[in-house]
């Protein structure tokens, strides 16, 4: 993550992961949620935060979701149910439940269909929020597949030449195992910058570099700028723009994989694209590939580790130590995070303080 989105260690306060899943499991059954399923949803929030995926761990998002849940917009009993099923495919109505808590089954399901067929692909409609979405495409590493995953989202992000939001952040997970190397891992929104980043940038009191997002005539801001104002604060200030930027740049690439998470994981399911007037806050997608099923799965993973390897040790280029490849620094954070704790803003901290004070929940993070 790049360094306007890290909280400064002379800044943070460190949270180990044990009291942290505690403390996140106990908020969510306050919520009504059952007790499995509040330790699942702490799990991928946490699970986030261990990775260093800030953006999408308890600090961004677990407020949110407390406050759907009091609303009445999440559903924390959610009657999900098989609507559509093949031997290799399903529809899930999520019945609006949080997709942190109804996504990783629906990858279960996947992943027994590719146990059995080779491949399984479930999509999910009337959904809500999935989290990290890398959480639910690392699940088939365990059983020797490769998973992914899409979530279709409300409209935030420009199309190209476009002036009004047409599309999600629609991010596109991919997750390979490999045998010694840590696995591959890749998980990115579709636009220039994820939308939880600003939240980020906004807290720490960072700008936004050029090119993130445009004015409100849809022009690219191609110079430093504030984050803009959260949208329940008054009119949009600005937009985010799709990966590249600017045509030149290949704003249309982003904008074409954006399109294309809409599809599977919007229109497929049933549910309809981002900006579909009426429809609930996403849509899903999952699917799991068993390795089994196309070659010897020791054969892909060494041949995954010698890919990963080659691209480990690739001379640096001037300026830069070591070249990475997606999955290792969230391993490496994991480790990392694993001794020394989850860095957390003093904000951060305050609302833990209040929320643990207005459930009668015991306080015991720092």
């Amino acid at each position: 993550m790049l360094e306007q989105f890290k909280v400064k260690d002379v800044d943070a306060i460190f949270v180990q992961e044990a009291p942290l899943r505690e403390t996140v499991t106990a908020i969510f059954k306050k919520m009504g949620v059952s007790d499995s399923d509040a330790a699942l949803g702490a799990d991928v929030l946490v699970t986030a935060d261990m990775r260093g995926v800030d953006t999408h761990g308890v600090s961004n998002m677990l407020r949110g979701y407390v406050a759907g849940y009091t609303s009445g917009s999440l559903n924390p009993r959610p009657n999900w149910r098989i609507i559509r099923e093949t031997p290799a495919t399903a529809n899930i109505d999520s019945d609006t439940g949080l997709g942190i808590m109804v996504v990783p089954k629906a990858m279960e399901i996947a992943i027994e269909k590719a146990r059995n067929v080779g491949v399984g692909m479930v999509t999910i409609r009337n959904a809500r929020h999935l989290g990290m979405a890398s959480y639910h495409a690392m699940m088939a590493l365990e059983h020797d597949m490769i998973g992914t995953c899409m979530t279709s989202c409300p409209p935030s992000v420009l199309p190209t030449w476009g002036a009004e939001p047409r599309l999600g952040t629609n991010p596109i997970a991919v997750a390979a195992p490999a045998d010694q190397e840590p696995a591959f891992v890749f998980d990115a929104a579709t636009s220039t910058v994820a939308g939880n980043k600003l939240g980020l940038a906004r807290r720490l009191e960072n700008n936004l570099l050029p090119g993130w997002v445009a004015d409100v005539d849809g022009v690219p801001i191609m110079e430093e700028a504030a984050p803009p104002a959260p949208g329940y604060e008054g009119p949009a200030t600005s937009f985010l723009l799709p990966l590249g930027s600017t045509r030149e740049l290949g704003s249309h690439k982003g904008y074409g994989m954006g399109m294309i998470v809409d599809v599977l994981g919007g229109i497929l399911s049933g549910g309809g694209y981002g900006m579909n007037p009426g429809r609930p806050n996403f849509g899903h997608y999952v699917a799991a590939y068993s390795i089994e099923a196309f070659m010897d799965v020791n054969e892909f993973k060494r041949t995954m580790d010698d890919m990963l390897k080659n691209l480990r040790t690739t001379p640096p280029a001037k300026g830069h130590d070591r070249v990475l490849y997606p999955g290792l620094p969230e391993a490496e954070s994991e480790v990392e995070r694993g001794q020394k704790g989850v860095p957390f803003h003093s904000e951060v901290i305050d609302w833990f303080k209040d929320i643990c004070g207005e459930l009668s929940l015991p306080y015991d993070l720092s």
